[in-house]
């Protein structure tokens, strides 16, 4: 265990020996003296402090306020007013201060020039603060590339350098630039040209290069302010580009979703087609509820609506696989309980948890209009109206599980009259789960009912209907609903 060394008091010059002592005839007073003594006594502890064991002069050791004094860069000597010591850092670190609660980066120059000595200029170098900029030398490329670190922040690039070994650059005056640009896409570069040469340092920003100078006329000022102009101009190119390719990727996004979306199969059919869809996801455009409507050619009209547990993009993307899954088995022929049970299948080797399931209600118009199958798998009954009757819930007696939760389950398939008009709305849970207000009742199927028999005695239909059902379950929600929401509406008119 290493012995502590004892502080010691530094000796003051005039106690060793060092300095005269002032006469004491036409000198300071006794008070002035004394205060002076005192002075002394404070500049010597502070040197004490300063060379203790727990502070041996380090430059970015923290003092009482807990704010950092000094600037370690590397390679760079620095000093501190209070003791005159230097401190140097070899060590490859990017130099930072924290003065009064900000950080200052030190800003480090790459020059690639194969006699650095003929530009001395470049040595110093300061950023808008006053700072040294740290320079890096490379006689080639070779040097440059292992000279690139990611502390590097600018690179100055001299075009006359010879070009890596490839007899189709041969003739490319700026081929040394696009090496360098392929090495190095995310750091700024300042391309170094012959005076009058403005043609190639202007083709050299148009290849990549963010600005461009002339070797004759390089000095220090010039040369702080293009790497600093470089360095920021580098940033706001790339911020632009992730900005533009986060729009891109967005709408890619969009229209794949939309693509996803189905488009109803109904040529031939009578009957008119409405639905309304919001995802629970921000800014998405596809969640867990499907839903689709097919005719087959012995012109019944298939029509589901179902919802998949969940509203993450992988629930969006179970709901896609089951609607394509029905519409195929629906155009083969399948219906009612066999083709649920097939559904089944499907979900339950495509969910990724066990835990997952779906809900969904088929109805299978028979081609008069005048009656229908109805099969539901754990899912909330449709709606019908019909003129001069008020909407009403069909049937759930005969209501089967949802699909993925009963192995071997199976799902009855119910015949309902329609009658001769009439419109039937096929909804999801997010419809009727929304609250009223700011406590917890929710509107329920009773609420939804009462509301559909307003929104018809006022005259309204199809999309009207529809628009109108979901944005007054928002109000009441008192904002965006947090489920998915699908509805599908069909209308009948002799």
């Amino acid at each position: 265990m290493p012995v502590p060394i004892p502080r010691q008091r530094a000796i003051p010059a005039v106690e060793s020996g060092q300095a005269q002592v002032a006469p004491t005839v036409g000198g300071p007073s006794r008070e002035e003296a004394a205060h002076h003594e005192e002075a002394v006594r404070n500049e010597e502890a502070v040197r004490n402090e300063a060379t203790t064991p727990e502070n041996d002069g380090t430059l970015n050791s923290t003092p009482a306020d807990g704010v950092h004094h000094g600037v370690s860069t590397t390679g760079v000597s620095t000093s501190t007013p209070s003791t005159g010591a230097t401190s140097t850092s070899g060590a490859s670190t990017l130099g930072a201060s924290a003065t009064a609660g900000t950080v200052h980066t030190t800003l480090t120059l790459l020059m690639i020039e194969d006699d650095p000595t003929a530009a001395p200029i470049v040595h110093d170098l300061h950023d808008s603060d006053g700072k040294p900029i740290r320079v890096r030398t490379a006689r080639n490329l070779t040097e440059a590339e292992r000279l690139l670190t990611d502390d590097v922040h600018c690179i100055l690039l001299d075009l006359a350098l010879p070009a890596p070994g490839k007899a189709s650059e041969a003739d490319d005056e700026l081929a040394v630039l696009r090496h360098v640009l392929r090495l190095a896409p995310r750091h700024a570069v300042l391309a170094l040209t012959a005076s009058g040469d403005a043609e190639r340092g202007a083709e050299a920003v148009r290849v990549g290069a963010q600005d461009y100078l002339f070797k004759d006329e390089l000095d220090g000022r010039l040369l702080s302010r293009a790497i600093r102009y470089a360095v920021e101009r580098k940033r706001s190119d790339t911020a632009e580009r992730r900005l533009a390719e986060g729009k891109l990727r967005a709408q890619e996004n969009a229209r794949l979703e939309r693509g996803l979306l189905p488009t109803p199969l109904l040529e031939g059919s009578p009957l008119r087609f409405a639905a309304r869809y919001r995802p629970g996801r921000s800014r998405a455009l596809l969640g867990g509820d499907f839903y689709d409507t097919v005719r087959t050619p012995d012109g019944t009209v298939h029509a589901m609506i179902g919802d998949v547990c969940g509203h993450g993009p992988d629930e969006a993307a179970l709901g896609v696989e089951l609607r394509i899954a029905w519409r195929a088995l629906t155009l083969a022929g399948l219906c009612g309980d066999e083709l649920l049970n097939t559904l089944q299948q499907v979900l339950e080797h495509e969910r990724d948890d066990d835990e997952i399931f779906a809900t969904l209600c088929t109805v299978d118009i028979a081609p008069d209009g005048r009656r229908a199958g109805l099969c539901l798998a754990g899912h909330p009954a449709p709606l019908i109206a019909r003129p001069g009757r008020p909407a009403q819930l069909l049937p759930n007696d005969n209501n089967g599980p949802a699909l993925g939760l009963l192995p071997g389950a199976r799902w009855p398939r119910m015949q309902v009259e329609l009658g001769a008009e009439w419109s039937l709305m096929l909804y999801t849970d997010g419809l009727i789960e929304g609250r009223i207000g700011e406590g917890r009742e929710r509107l329920g199927q009773d609420g939804m009912v009462e509301m559909i028999r307003r929104q018809l005695s006022e005259g309204l239909g199809g999309e009207a209907l529809l628009r109108a059902a979901v944005n007054e379950v928002r109000e009441l929600n008192g904002g965006e609903l947090t489920d998915d929401v699908a509805v599908l509406l069909l209308d009948r008119v002799p």
